[in-house]
This record gives C-alpha cells, sequence and structure tokens, in this order.
C-alpha cells in the first residue's frame, strides 16, 4: 500500500507552475522537487532522448515506491505529448506517452495529476512578460501558444482521468488569489500543518 505520493503539476507558460511547485514543495515535509525541461531536440532524435530520458525517470521513481518521499514534478513526459500534439516537434510521441503513461500507473503511490489554467485567458499577457527571462527556440512565449497548450493539457486531463481511476487528476484554475489555490491544494493532497 502507497505510503508515498506523486504530485505532477502541468500546464501552459504562464500558469505559474514554479510558484505552485514551489509552494507545495514547502509545505509537504518530504517532498523532492523535480523541475524537468525535457529535450529541446525537435527531430525525431530528440523523440528518441526523450524516451530514454523518461524511461529512466520512471525507472528512478519505481525504486522509491514505499520510501515515505513524495515526489512533486513540475512538467514531465505530458509536456512532450502535448507538444508534440500541438506541432511543436517533427514527431509524435504518443506511442511512448501511452507506455509512460501505463507505467506510471502502475507503480505502488498516491498519483495525483493537476492541471493548472487560467480562466481569464487575458491574464496570460502580463505572466507571459519574458523580461529577463530565458528564451525558449521552438515555443513563443504568446498568449495564443498559452491557450493552446491549456486546451491540450486540459482535453489530456480528461483522457487520464477516464483512462486510469487511481490517478487523481484535478483541474486548478489558477486566476484565483493564490490563498484559495493553496487552500484548495492543501485539502487535495490531505496534508497537515
Amino acid at each position: 500500500m502507497a505510503n508515498s505520493k506523486i504530485i505532477i503539476v502541468e500546464g501552459p507558460q504562464g500558469a505559474e507552475k514554479t510558484t505552485i511547485t514551489d509552494y507545495i514543495r514547502k509545505a509537504i515535509p518530504y517532498t523532492n522537487l523535480y523541475r524537468l525541461s525535457g529535450t529541446a531536440d525537435t527531430t525525431k532524435t530528440g523523440k528518441e532522448k526523450a524516451k530514454v530520458m523518461y524511461e529512466d525517470l520512471l525507472d528512478y521513481i519505481e525504486k522509491l515506491q514505499n520510501k515515505s518521499v513524495n515526489l512533486l514534478f513540475d512538467r514531465t513526459f505530458f509536456t512532450e505529448e502535448v507538444f508534440c500534439r500541438l506541432g511543436f516537434k517533427e514527431y509524435s510521441f504518443t506511442d511512448v506517452y501511452n507506455k509512460l503513461l501505463d507505467k506510471l500507473a502502475k507503480l505502488d503511490f498516491d498519483i495525483y495529476y493537476i492541471t493548472l489554467y487560467l480562466s481569464n485567458e487575458d491574464e496570460y499577457v502580463a505572466r507571459l512578460d519574458r523580461a529577463g527571462k530565458a528564451k525558449v527556440k521552438y515555443t513563443k512565449f504568446e498568449k495564443q501558444s498559452s491557450v493552446n497548450q491549456q486546451n491540450e493539457y486540459l482535453k489530456l486531463a480528461d483522457e487520464i482521468k477516464e483512462k486510469y481511476k487511481n490517478i487523481h487528476v484535478v483541474n486548478i484554475d489558477n486566476c484565483r488569489e493564490l490563498e484559495d489555490v493553496q487552500k484548495e491544494l492543501k485539502e487535495l493532497l490531505d496534508w497537515k500543518e
């Protein structure tokens, strides 16, 4: 029986995954935060790199089952799938994604898949101001790109919820006050202060 959580936070650029994952990391004892960026290789060679990276990641996670350590991820292979679906990459990742998701679902953890989204899509404009931040070659930091990503992440969440009953799938509107989002997360993840 699982004594640890895997918490995966996904969502489009500008949904404030960093803010939320930093909060969860500090709020839940014995939680390790992993912030993954995937592979920048958009060619078919990139698919193999991503496949190996995420298979190795799941092998690592498997070794941590029932060690009383929570694992928190700011992006994982779900992002690779979304970016491929949106055409940012030259390949389809779906075959690899499905195998990875099946393996994840079989791990002995309480698994939470959280999608952050913004109900007020106009908020992306301010949140995507990249002044002083890193630029990403294969995607643009603009409102419509984030809206497209958001729609795909929400679709993906629905697919996961339908197929994997043991994964707690939750979509969180991050347009609200931070304290309200934090309260929802605290209740969802059932942690005590």
